[in-house]
Formats: structure tokens, sequence, C-alpha cells
């Protein structure tokens, strides 16, 4: 898959995501640290935040800002995803799924570090000729 085809890629699922916790903000708001505050307003931020990210990297011009907002965001959700699985570690379905969601973060970080990389003017280090 090239850098656009993923950028799109992740703009589709950022778009998907974004909308449901607008739509459906409830499981959202259950994964939510409480040392946050106002989880719904937590959750509404965040898919805001995802929308935002969908928009930027759907627009060639803005791909570069847009990975780089990517990669900074699902590091921002990562403790969410931690406290998930502390909340639900006595539900051993819920468990299972709460753990096999950590390590899939990863990719979608690099996903968009890769598309801002290879957006960049400078190629963000970048070693191969342009």
């Amino acid at each position: 898959m090239n850098t656009d085809q993923q950028a799109l890629a992740l703009a589709g699922l950022l778009s998907f995501t974004g909308a449901l916790h607008l739509l459906h903000p409830s499981p959202f708001d259950s994964i939510v640290p409480p040392q946050l505050g106002n989880r719904r307003a937590v959750t509404y931020a965040s898919g805001v935040a995802e929308l935002g990210c969908a928009v930027l990297l759907a627009v060639p011009a803005t791909r570069n800002t847009g990975g780089l907002c990517t990669a900074a965001l699902m590091l921002a959700v990562y403790p969410a995803n931690i406290y998930s699985v502390k909340r639900f570690w006595s539900s051993p379905r819920a468990r299972a799924v709460t753990l096999a969601r950590l390590p899939l973060q990863i990719p979608l970080v690099r996903a968009g570090w890769n598309v801002a990389r290879a957006q960049s003017p400078t190629g963000l280090g970048d070693p191969r000729p342009r």
C-alpha cells in the first residue's frame, strides 16, 4: 500500500471512529480515565480530533500535518486503552479484547508517522534521495 492509499485508509478509519464517538459516545465514555474529568466532553473532543485528522489526511496539501496529528492523537489516546484493560480486568472476554487492542495502536501511530514522513519536503529524516 503506498502512502496515499495509507493516508486515505487512515482517513476512512478515523472518519468512522470519529463519527462513532459523536453518535454513540457511551462505550467511549466508559474507557476515559476519570482523572481527565468530564468523560463525555473528552469523548466528544476525541471524536472531533479524529474527524479533524481524517480531513487533514484526505487532502493532499495537508497530509503531512494530518499524519503528524494522527500519530500524536494515537499516542494521546493510548492511556484510555491502558485504563480499559484495568477497568475490565475482571471480565475474561473484555480483558482479552482490551489487551489485544494495546499492540494494535502501534501500527496506527506508525502509519500516521509514515504518511507525514512521505509528505514532508524534508522527508523528516528519511535517508532516501528525493
